[in-house]
């Protein structure tokens, strides 16, 4: 059966939410989950004086300052991880709790290899993290998500190699590569922690294992005193590093972007260009829209198993064939006038129609792109429902990396009066936009 959970807009940085522990005490076709947005269509959202945006952010920030106070699932994910240490013998009295979130992406899906923009919000599913600094020189971590494997013990630099079979089937991949990876650029990691961790992002689309990256290394460049500057880009560089490198996940960067820098009340838009990151306002009254996740329940191996890497091959291909036929690109991405994309359609549709396919997409999926940010500044979600329908169709059809469960999903939420748009989420995984009563 499907899940379903509501998700409040633009929460959600991996270093905004940390507090101290108590003394007195998770990747291609057939992917997991699909999201949508809900809205109202009560006229513009956003004011257009500075005065009046900063004035709409401070009212937003107390409004979700508010509600996390009485977040009751954050409650029962700090006495979970109290119960979890004192039944497996790790000491976080004391400690400190980290919460990293989880990311929608609105733009571009599969932009993150392909040079595109990207565009998305952090949401208030989360990865919650106690540790504390010990004196034993290991680092210990149990996961109440993977209770079986019971706690991961190992000494710092001394770690399983990269993409061995040791690895394969375990979350601890997770924690060895961090650890592994930081000491590749440099970072002492020599002392040890105990650390407990639960989450609550479902297994696809939603970005589960980049939050819980960006979570182990901001806390193991923090437990031995190697923190880096706020919104430091290396952090996103190391995080896609233990994906690319060690684990053996060839995703792109646009996951651990959207969670470390995710804002409160704000969209995030990123320029791979300049790697400038930018947002975008999303307007006070989140309470008439939401974006929403349905979980097909299909099983999901990660994204280095799925067809989410037969894509990254073709794409690269296709760009190394280009670039042979004289075009002046470094990726699909850089196809942005319409007089190239019929050049190199004419040129090659015949003898590589799958590849013109994925450019088919990349080259429409940009001006969606700017579309959608245009309707999202300025309040009007019908057209951003449209515009994220229109791409859904797209990764249906010229991206192909949909599935049978999803479409049966997407077909029926079309039926749902209030729903406004749909489009799959991560690497093969479907979405869908609508009314906050739907």
């Amino acid at each position: 059966m499907a899940q379903r959970f509501w998700s409040r807009l633009g929460l959600g940085a991996a270093k905004a939410t940390m507090r101290r522990v108590g003394t007195g005490a998770l990747l291609g076709t057939g992917a997991a989950a699909t999201s949508y947005l809900c809205a109202s269509r009560r006229g513009p959202l956003h004011l257009e004086s500075s005065a009046g945006l900063e004035e709409r952010v401070r009212l937003l920030e107390t409004k979700l300052r508010s509600l996390e106070l009485s977040d009751q699932e954050e409650m029962r994910a700090v006495a979970t991880l109290k119960m979890a240490a004192a039944q497996h013998g790790l000491d976080i009295a004391g400690g400190t709790i980290r919460r990293t979130s989880s990311r929608f992406c609105l733009g571009v899906e599969h932009g993150d290899y392909n040079g595109t923009e990207l565009f998305g919000v952090g949401t208030d599913r989360f990865i919650w993290m106690a540790f504390k600094p010990n004196d034993s020189g290991k680092i210990r971590v149990y996961s109440q998500n993977f209770p079986d494997e019971g706690v991961v013990e190992f000494t710092p630099g001394k770690v399983p190699p990269p993409k061995s079979a040791e690895i394969s089937e375990t979350w601890a991949r997770f924690p060895y590569g961090v650890e592994h990876v930081l000491r590749q650029n440099g970072i002492e990691t020599g002392r040890g922690f105990d650390a407990v961790l639960v989450g609550n992002i479902p297994g696809g689309g939603m970005s589960r294992s980049a939050s819980l990256v960006i979570n182990l290394m901001l806390t193991m460049l923090e437990v031995n005193n190697k923190s880096l500057p706020e919104g430091d880009f290396r952090v996103v560089t190391m995080a896609q590093q233990v994906e690319n490198d060690y684990i053996g996940t060839p995703c792109g960067n646009l996951d651990q972007i959207m969670i470390y820098y995710a804002k409160t009340g704000m969209g995030t838009r990123y320029d791979p260009k300049t790697k400038q990151v930018s947002y975008v306002p999303l307007g006070v009254d989140t309470n008439e829209f939401r974006i929403a996740a349905l979980d097909t329940g299909t099983v999901r191996h990660g994204l280095e198993k799925t067809t989410y890497a037969v894509r990254v091959k073709e794409c690269c291909e296709f760009v190394a064939l280009l670039q042979k036929k004289g075009y002046k690109i470094q990726s699909l991405g850089d196809v942005k006038d319409r007089a190239t994309y019929e050049k190199i359609v004419a040129e090659c549709g015949s003898s590589h129609p799958d590849h013109c396919l994925r450019l088919e997409y990349l080259f429409f999926a940009q001006e969606r792109f700017e579309a959608m940010v245009k309707a999202w500044e300025a309040g009007n979600i019908d057209e951003v429902g449209a515009t994220f329908r229109r791409d859904g169709i797209g990764l249906r059809d010229e991206y192909q990396i949909s599935g049978p469960e999803l479409e049966t999903m997407v077909n029926i939420a079309r039926t749902v009066p209030g729903v406004i748009g749909e489009r799959m989420l991560g690497g093969g995984d479907k979405a869908r936009l609508n009314q906050d009563s739907a």
